[in-house]
């Protein structure tokens, strides 16, 4: 799946060569029983999305993790095109931390692709004793060959936000990234961009307070997060931390443009539905209704558009950011959420005068939960959407997708202009599993994708 050329590694020379990519045939996505009732395993699904494929939007393929609740959640690579010049590296690992029981999985996808093994797991204690840390979130590569993931705190279930570094051949855990006395006091995920020498981190909150759930009390208390931390690559030291306040607690996904020569990126934050332009000092550049939950974001690998989720609300939207200080909108499409029309809320007051819309039905299914983890086509014609948010969460705000399970779902993209619609032919529904319906959560391509790698 990577570029033709000799000599040349992993991935792509530059995020416009990705768009010039392959399309997209299958698609890895990890299934979560956790929270569901059901005692199984959580496992990494292979979904068929090749149109001409006999088995198109089918689950082809199950990996049945060795331990139960472990909350399978973000997956990353062993390397990407930030080792695109090293032509030894083999872009044929996913890396899979758990974020509740702090494994991590090392799965064989290279062997076949359409059949992956597991190939190592790395056990919590190497994560608690080797670096204080546990609850491993994000994973990114590194252009030294090594993994690096983020964690949310310590092995007692306080906040912590600090790194821990895997050698990329043998996959054990080296140790921190960060400094000693470095770590910042909650973690989430990051994004690293070298020519600026500069990587940045975000918060959710003390896993031990949003392990069951989400107690707003909680945020009054100081469990959740609301700050940007900004770390000197070359140093491992923390350089900079910036207060969002209240508008920006909880900030999630993080996204530097894919330009590696970009000083700039955009941070969405949940709770009260806010992106964030991040700069030499960051500029508030939208805010949505307070009800949001922003949960995802994600930018076309060309830097022209900007997407995301609004898990509560139940809508993605599609900004233009040619202009970066004043993106438009430009895409709208409503995929379930807690607005809808036939539902228990009313809604009194939307500054932006939407009726509320009404339920999704897809192939006959209804979507139950709201739009969250999103994945784009190199080429930003396809946008990939799931349900599930966090097992404990899913079965707090929308206890019918724990009954019914989550779905996957694909949006046309009009990358000209702007524009998204829904493919009323596409729907991949994680209800009818074996053992029962379960929580389908963030999506990769077998040859990355526009959230996994980093261009230096």
């Amino acid at each position: 799946f990577s570029a033709s050329c000799s000599g040349c590694g992993p991935g792509y020379r530059s995020p416009l060569d990705a768009m010039k990519g392959p399309r997209e045939e299958i698609i890895y996505l990890p299934c979560i029983y956790r929270n569901t009732g059901t005692l199984k395993p959580d496992y990494l699904a292979t979904v068929d999305v090749d149109p001409r494929s006999p088995s198109f939007c089918q689950v082809i393929h199950r990996l049945p993790m060795p331990n139960l609740r472990d909350e399978l959640h973000h997956s990353g690579w062993n390397t990407c095109s930030s080792c695109f010049g090293d032509a030894s590296k083999k872009r044929n690992r996913l890396i899979l931390p758990s974020l509740i029981s702090s494994r991590v999985y090392v799965v064989d996808v290279g062997t076949e692709p359409r059949a992956p093994q597991i190939h190592k797991m790395v056990e919590p204690v190497d994560l608690f004793w080797k670096c204080g840390l546990a609850n491993p979130h994000t994973s990114h590569c590194l252009g030294s060959g090594q993994i690096m993931i983020s964690c949310l705190g310590d092995p007692s279930g306080n906040g912590k936000g600090g790194f821990i570094l895997l050698d990329g051949e043998t996959f054990e855990v080296i140790g921190n990234w960060e400094q000693p006395g470095e770590s910042a006091p909650f973690g989430y995920d990051f994004w690293y961009q070298p020519q600026h020498n500069v990587m940045i981190s975000t918060e959710w909150g003390a896993p031990q307070a949003l392990g069951d759930g989400f107690n707003p009390a909680h945020v009054k208390k100081g469990h959740y997060g609301q700050c940007l931390h900004v770390w000197d690559w070359t140093t491992h030291k923390r350089l900079q931390t910036i207060d969002l306040g209240e508008e920006g607690a909880i900030p999630l996904e993080v996204r530097f443009l894919h330009d590696p020569s970009a000083p700039e990126g955009y941070v969405g934050c949940a709770l009260q539905g806010t992106v964030f332009r991040f700069y030499k000092t960051p500029v508030s550049i939208t805010a949505q209704t307070h009800t949001s939950l922003i949960t995802d974001i994600l930018i076309s690998l060309d830097d022209r558009f900007l997407y995301f989720s609004n898990w509560l609300h139940g809508d993605i939207r599609q900004y233009d950011i040619k202009d970066r200080r004043n993106p438009r909108l430009v895409g709208q499409v409503f995929l379930g959420g807690s607005f809808v029309s036939d539902g228990p809320v009313k809604v009194l007051e939307d500054p932006e005068n939407q009726p509320q819309p009404p339920p999704r039905i897809i192939k006959g299914r209804r979507v139950h939960g709201g739009p969250q983890m999103l994945q784009l086509s190199l080429d930003g014609r396809r946008l990939y959407v799931t349900t599930s948010l966090y097992s404990a969460w899913d079965k707090q705000f929308y206890p019918d997708m724990i009954k019914e399970g989550s779905v996957m779902m694909q949006i046309d993209v009009n990358s000209d202009s702007g524009g998204l619609s829904l493919n009323e032919n596409f729907l991949v529904d994680f209800g009818k599993e074996p053992d029962g319906p379960v929580l389908a959560h963030e999506m990769r391509y077998p040859g990355g994708d526009c959230t996994s790698d980093i261009w230096l």
